[in-house]
């Protein structure tokens, strides 16, 4: 823990005189970690403050480390600690996390030492260079290089070599810019691509580049057993036939490998070093071979040395057979390149990522293509592209008639052969021709050896270093399992295992011709990703994409993706799509079940401009009527409390409309309030399936909060239009200033030229008391003082809104199949159309779709039947599909008396009676109780009301087995009293056993039937 010492000499906190110079006081930091004192000492650390405040620290690294994962980090000071007043500085504490040793599975050679020897770390050289070369020195080097040398001729295999270089290049600059743009941990192309684009690319990329290097790792050593089976066979020894053969010599040499692999990366790295160092000596012999004095032996076998005829008759391609061609060869050759990403995939194990996965994946690609540069060139001027190997085709003399080919020209008949295609020397024919020009042609069999092992073994390491990584993530199931890691340097020892299982299985397969195809696939798909996930990054301008590395454009990145993509489908457009087909699934899986990771990738930027943009340019375009959406603010307080609500208005919102669940907070609730309540409340929106933003908002009231939201909320055009408030049922006991305060945001949102909802349900809206939660006191005063009084240890907890009805979410009606039941529309006022477009939206749903809605009007009996044929007319040229329209004719009718004597008596406490008490004036009345109806506003309103409670009985009449009642909601008069109009609302809707919707547009068309 940090302790704050800040006496000198009896001086001021703060203060350290030294003549005229005053320095800022230190904060002592010491750290009692018993392993790490002992190997440093007392690790004591001066955490210098700033020259504003003993408290208030300078910049330092240990403040930025929290985004490290499995490492902590001290804590700056926070703002309430800056905040607190001059004489208790020396009181506080500084905070600090520090527990001493940070240790993390990935952490660089800056971690703090432990006892014993730290992690083995690599350089740029070990690590990456030597890794990358082993790779892209591959059996093609020595076994197929020649042969399409002879296939494309010189200057096509050079194009062919510069394309390949063009791609690794391309993809190598993306791979440096992202390495570079923060610290990279292990798991290579998946971890870049993940953190780049995040989970639903990452996590597909992750399976199939795991998958890709455990086959690559089979490939390669089948590739060596078969060097091996040959070499046996040359000397007679069979073990069981020449399949089963290399079946065995594979299992042996792979099972060689993963125990070289399980005695840790310090093993392997020697390995490879020697791998490495047999495959210089071998390139070595090679050039060394070229430029020493043939044999006749070698002259039968076509190889003459460097001639300049055979020189220029090799710069041409001689496509032997019919599906030969350019890109056939490029095929063929392309698997070599697929080794740049070696270094990368062991970036956990590298001393400073950074900086040695583009030093080191650079030069390989430099040095690599220098060698593949100059082989070509070198055999295609010193050997014959047919030979016979027969030294009887001598030429005697200069006797050259009847002679065929070049090799007339330097003293040999090779036309029996040429003519009869039965030469079995020469480029186009003996793939080892290498070891026949070289000094020594067994170090060129042990090139063989080593570039195939050194692949098998770099492919055996990189698949579960990044697999492992990818089961630590948890994107997918039951892969947990494999990320474990052992030892110092977390070793994936159960994803060897699986590696080398999977391995195994495709060695005893010896047929691979067709996965060798899906691999070179697999890795151009990753390259494709990774230039697009540099493209994208660079394109968002996000303030976090600042790669030190700055040698890459965000072009050729591009162009890089969509070269990779081409020669995918190019090269074999089956594996094409079997790729592209894998990838969508496991996407799919990823996207449906949406991981709860956050890694700041570039889609979540890419989101935000695309936000942004449409945001601004929507701001630009003027409203239309053919384009309006109900963009609701619900008035929901905490979601989780009102869940009918929230349903409610996103059964016509979702992916339609804008919808925000206001929670307007009482200043008393503020400071009890968790401080992750808004994320706990989004986490829960998010997993009722409910596309909604949510905004908190602190004020002192009910109508003050709903007055700033009804002007501040949203963004340009995206702004609500419509407010929806739960119908208040307790009105009837609350206090007379709440029902003021509903009253007036109902007024509030008229004159803000909103629509407005109201929904009512027959259980209330408010799940509270079933959750144990406090009631929000903004939406649900009680003029009780005990209730107040029980407020006082906050509304609710983090774990009650995180967790509250987390097992059934609070399922509602809303969430319901409603079946063949109705909707009635009770369109008693013409509000511009908003009545009938809700009910309509909510029939586009899943839920509701087979209900029917059903439309009441107004009207007299003697035009009963015109009426309804003109609002039939009106709803088909407005294209809504409503039929059934009922005529009201006896909406004017006395309303029974025992309805009428229950509104009287319902709002008898809210009267002043002033008619009976003498002697005193309603003014006087009303200063002391203005909320209050007078027996004059009463009478004046009495037709008003017996209208309403009429307009009830017609309604509980007709829609007892409703699903959904809609009604139109009358507009206050300025002189009717609060009391009256909230009785109004509640006789209206009273008695019904459906959820019920008081709605009313604000006068300006929702519906139109132009087209323009």
């Amino acid at each position: 823990m940090g302790q704050l010492t800040s006496k000198l000499n009896g001086l001021a906190p703060g203060e350290v005189r030294d003549g005229n110079l005053q320095l800022p006081p230190t904060i002592v930091v010491s750290d009692t970690d018993s392993s790490a004192s002992e190997q440093q000492g007392s690790r004591m650390e001066l955490r210098r403050s700033s020259v504003y405040s003993t408290l208030d620290l300078v910049p330092q690294l240990e403040h930025y480390a929290s985004t490290l994962s499995n490492r902590q980090s001290r804590s700056r000071p926070s703002l309430e600690v800056l905040r607190s007043s001059f004489g208790s500085e020396l009181d506080i504490e500084v905070p600090n996390t520090d527990s001493g040793v940070r240790s993390a599975p990935d952490g660089g050679k800056e971690e703090s030492p432990a006892k014993g020897k730290g992690p083995v770390r690599f350089g740029w050289v070990t690590g990456v260079m030597v890794r990358c070369m082993l790779n892209i020195w591959g059996v093609i080097l020595f076994l197929r290089l020649s042969w399409i040398t002879s296939q494309a001729g010189i200057l096509l295999t050079w194009l062919i070599v510069l394309m390949s270089v063009m791609v690794t290049s391309v993809t190598a600059l993306s791979i440096s810019a992202i390495a570079t743009n923060g610290r990279v941990t292990s798991g290579g192309a998946y971890f870049m691509i993940s953190r780049s684009l995040g989970p639903e690319i990452g996590g597909p990329i992750g399976v199939v580049f795991s998958f890709a290097n455990a086959l690559a790792c089979a490939l390669n050593t089948v590739g060596f057993a078969e060097v091996v089976r040959d070499i046996m066979q040359e000397f007679g020894v069979v073990m069981v036939d020449s399949i089963n053969d290399v079946r065995i010599v594979g299992v042996i040499t792979v099972t060689v490998l993963l125990l070289v692999s399980l005695a840790g990366m310090e093993w392997e790295s020697k390995a490879q070093i020697f791998f490495f160092v047999v495959i210089l000596v071998s390139f070595a012999n090679y050039l060394v071979g070229t430029f020493l004095p043939t044999t006749q032996e070698q002259q039968a076998q076509g190889i003459f040395g460097y001639h300049s005829d055979i020189l220029i008759s090799n710069l041409m391609p001689d496509w032997r057979r019919p599906e030969d061609n350019f890109f056939q060869m490029f095929a063929i050759f392309f698997p070599s390149a697929i080794g740049i990403l070696s270094g990368a995939n062991i970036s956990g194990d590298l001393k400073d990522p950074a900086t040695a996965i583009p030093k080191g994946t650079l030069m390989a690609i430099f040095w690599t293509t220098l060698s593949y540069i100059i082989i070509p060139v070198t055999v295609g001027a010193c050997v014959l592209r047919d030979a016979s190997g027969n030294m009887s085709d001598i030429l005697p003399g200069n006797i050259t008639d009847g002679c065929v080919g070049l090799g007339c020209n330097l003293g040999w008949n090779f036309t029996k052969c040429i003519q009869s295609q039965s030469c079995e020397y020469g480029l186009a024919i003996n793939t080892k021709v290498l070891s026949q020009v070289s000094g020594l042609s067994h170090l060129i069999t042990a090139g063989v050896f080593a570039a195939s092992l050194s692949s098998a073994l770099g492919f055996l390491v990189s698949a579960p270093k990044v697999f492992q990584c990818l089961c630590r993530d948890e994107i997918y199931p039951y892969i947990g399992f494999f990320a474990k890691g052992y030892g110092k340097n977390e070793e994936p020892l159960r994803a060897y295992v699986l590696c080398y299982l999977i391995a195994v299985a495709f060695i005893l397969i010896a047929e691979l011709n067709t996965i060798a195809a899906l691999i070179s696939n697999f890795f151009l798909c990753s390259y494709s990703l990774i230039n697009f996930s540099c493209f994208y990054a660079s394109i968002t301008n996000s303030p976090g994409w600042r790669p030190s590395f700055h040698y890459y454009s965000k072009w050729t990145a591009l162009f890089g993706a969509v070269v990779s993509v081409v020669l995918m489908i190019m090269f074999t457009w089956w594996a094409a799509l079997t790729t592209f087909g894998i990838i969508f699934l496991l996407f799919g899986y990823v996207n449906y079940k949406k991981p709860q990771v956050n890694w700041g990738s570039s889609v979540q930027a890419g989101t935000y401009n695309m936000a942004l943009s449409y945001s601004v340019s929507l701001s630009g375009v003027e409203d239309h009527v053919k384009n309006f959406r109900p963009q609701c603010l619900v008035l929901t307080g905490p979601p989780n409390q009102r869940p009918a609500l929230v349903d409610f208005v996103g059964s016509f919102t979702k992916q339609i409309s804008l919808m925000i669940c206001g929670d307007i907070i009482m200043e008393y609730d503020k400071q009890t309030r968790p401080q992750d309540a808004t994320d706990l409340l989004v986490k829960w929106m998010n997993r009722r399936k409910v596309r909604s933003f949510y905004t908190p908002f602190t004020a002192d009231s009910l109508r003050v909060g709903a007055r700033h939201l009804l002007q501040a909320s949203g963004l340009g055009k995206l702004k609500p239009n419509t407010l929806v408030l739960g119908f208040k049922a307790n009105w009837r006991d609350s206090s007379p200033e709440s029902i003021e305060d509903y009253i007036n945001t109902i007024y509030d949102t008229f004159d803000a030229n909103y629509c407005l909802c109201i929904l009512r349900m027959m259980d209330g809206l408010d799940v509270s008391d079933q959750l144990d939660f406090e009631v929000n006191q903004g939406f649900e005063p009680d003029e009780s003082g005990e209730n107040n009084e029980q407020q006082s240890p906050g509304r609710e907890s983090a774990e009650d809104i995180s967790d509250g009805g987390d097992s059934d979410q609070n399922k509602t009606v809303f969430q319901n199949d409603q079946g063949k039941k109705t909707i009635d529309v009770y369109w008693i006022a013409d509000d511009g159309g908003l009545t009938l477009l809700v009910p309509y939206l909510l029939t586009r749903r899943k839920r509701w779709h087979r209900s029917k809605i059903r439309v009441f009007i107004v009207g007299d009996e003697q035009n009963m039947e015109e009426g309804r044929n003109e609002m039939i007319a009106l709803l088909k040229r407005f294209r809504l599909d409503f039929n059934n329209v009922t005529v009201m004719t006896d909406s004017e009718r006395h309303p029974n008396a025992k309805n009428l004597g229950r509104f009287v008596d319902s709002v008898a406490p809210f009267r002043l009676h002033d008619e009976q008490q003498e002697g005193v004036s309603v003014q006087e009345l009303r200063q002391s109780a203005p909320w209050k109806i007078s027996d004059k506003e009463f009478e004046a309103f009495k037709l008003k009301s017996e209208r309403k409670v009429r307009l009830n009985e017609i309604i509980r009449r007709n829609s007892q087995h409703a699903a959904l009642v809609l009604v139109s909601l009358p507009v206050p008069h300025r002189d009717c009293t609060s009391a009256l109009y909230m009785a109004w609302l509640d006789t209206l809707t009273c008695g019904l056993h459906c959820p019920a919707v008081l709605i009313r547009g604000n006068q300006q068309n929702v519906l139109t039937f132009y087209c323009q």
